[in-house]
């Protein structure tokens, strides 16, 4: 085993968990440094352990955020080259850590016809993988190992704040959230799942579309959603989601980006509205990729946004496929998704396999 080697086995879990911390009386915030380090470092750790990352293979992925960051530092790590195939989105911050972190970045300026970015992403990330046949592909959207790393974030959570009756959070991969929650309700079925999703995300229901809040929501269907985990579904717009990304930040001192701000919003709610049950919120990542932009205010202002404007109640929907022109509420109920919806599950999904 090399040093390299040596340092990335001992990053201990204490590195990668959230602090717990409480938001009101019967809901705490997970509060992560960077959540996707969970699963890059179990995914690479088991790629390794099965010989499929060995010392000459280069790490390949598609993503235009923090799960290639995360990559990027875990690679570093392991001394492994590691190409991420990303689009215009990727903001010019992460950019700049990416490229320090030695990761070489291929870039697809043009969406595809069908399933926009994400699908021109993937067609390229083939054509790299068929240059070189050494490569091995996290395939975040796919690969089980993504929902099974987060059973050590449940056994925490559980440790910190005693037995977890909710867990609400953003929705992306659905490994996060799909993880967590399937490993609670190993011990107690009952655990409630509320997933925060964006308007005109594809994941439960809406057509693909523009959208301006990134970090969850998803244009083609991940194999690792499963959407009987969850109980309700919600929907937020990008100023909701960044007026409660600073909320967060001025009454509770949590320095965090806007996916956590739209799980806040919604967590908020749901802990006011079920008092008796013991709430947590995924709170993904820190803000300070966001300084110039959500932690700015004459950015918002010259979007029309306002930081001190915070809906206090979602409007109720009834069909999962009408996207709302604000946060807005479904009851999902543990459904399948062409039960919950009437229709069937996008044919053009991110499968296991897709990406080889």
């Amino acid at each position: 085993m090399t040093v390299v080697d040596t340092a990335f086995q001992e990053i201990t879990q204490a590195q990668l968990l959230p602090r717990m911390i409480r938001l009101g009386d019967n809901l705490y915030g997970a509060s992560f440094s960077l959540m996707k380090l969970v699963p890059a470092r179990h995914i690479l750790l088991k790629a390794v352990e099965r010989g499929d990352l060995g010392p000459d293979t280069e790490i390949v992925e598609t993503t235009s955020g923090t799960f290639g960051l995360a990559l990027a530092m875990q690679a570093a790590l392991l001394g492994r080259r590691l190409t991420l195939v990303s689009d215009p989105v990727l903001d010019a911050n992460l950019r700049r850590r990416l490229l320090d972190l030695g990761t070489r970045i291929e870039m697809c300026e043009q969406p595809a016809p069908v399933g926009g970015y994400q699908e021109a992403r993937l067609r390229r990330l083939a054509e790299v993988r068929a240059e070189n046949p050494d490569t091995f592909c996290p395939e975040q959207y796919t690969n089980p190992d993504n929902p099974a790393s987060y059973a050590i974030v449940a056994e925490h959570m559980a440790a910190t704040v005693g037995p977890v009756d909710c867990v609400i959070g953003p929705v992306g991969s659905g490994g996060s959230m799909c993880g967590t929650v399937g490993a609670l309700r190993s011990a107690r079925p009952g655990v409630a799942a509320v997933g925060v999703d964006t308007h005109r995300s594809v994941l439960f229901g809406h057509d693909d579309g523009s959208r301006a809040l990134r970090g969850l929501g998803n244009s083609l269907m991940p194999a690792n959603l499963d959407h009987t985990v969850f109980d309700e579904v919600h929907w937020c717009t990008v100023g909701e989601a960044y007026a409660a990304t600073r909320r967060l930040h001025r009454e509770h001192a949590l320095f965090q980006g806007p996916t956590s701000g739209a799980a806040y919003l919604v967590g908020r709610w749901w802990a006011a509205r079920n008092p008796d049950a013991r709430c947590v919120v995924m709170l993904p990542d820190e803000g300070y990729r966001y300084q110039e932009t959500v932690y700015d205010d004459t950015w918002l202002a010259a979007r029309g946004l306002r930081p001190d404007v915070l809906p206090q109640a979602p409007a109720e929907v009834t069909d999962p496929t009408v996207p709302a022109t604000a946060w807005s509420r479904f009851a999902w109920r543990r459904r399948a998704f062409e039960d919950a919806t009437g229709r069937s599950r996008p044919r053009r999904a991110v499968e296991a396999g897709a990406l080889r």
